[in-house]
């Protein structure tokens, strides 16, 4: 009976390890890619879908700013974070994000280039 005990802790204690994502493992972060430029567009995607609703926790930003005529700049409850219009280059951020509306536009072409999504409690 020990043996059995033994080897359903440590096959449960393995099942455990597995789904929490292993030793060093973030659980919960998530990274979100923006891209503005070349030409005149902007987005925000998890992978290849566009955001639009999200949890409140904290995420990765990974911008990619590909124009020195542009820039991406995020506003929302508690973040006012922008890469430079002149510059172009990849920018990481680490925030986190409360329930409310998030916006993100070029500030030089904000008509045209902006987007939107919103964080809440599913």
């Amino acid at each position: 009976m020990r043996t059995i005990a033994a080897t359903l802790a440590l096959a449960a204690a393995a099942l455990t390890f597995t789904v929490a994502g292993g030793a060093g493992a973030r659980a919960g972060t998530v990274t979100l890619t923006g891209v503005v430029g070349p030409g005149f567009t902007i987005s925000l995607k998890n992978r290849t879908k566009t955001v639009k609703l999200l949890a409140p926790t904290t995420y990765t930003f990974v911008i990619f700013d590909k124009s020195t005529i542009h820039n991406f700049h995020l506003t929302g409850p508690g973040v006012n974070r922008k890469t430079s219009v002149g510059g172009t280059g990849t920018t990481r951020w680490t925030l986190t994000l409360r329930k409310g509306s998030y916006h993100f536009v070029c500030d030089t072409h904000p008509s045209i280039m902006k987007g939107s999504f919103t964080v809440r409690t599913p």
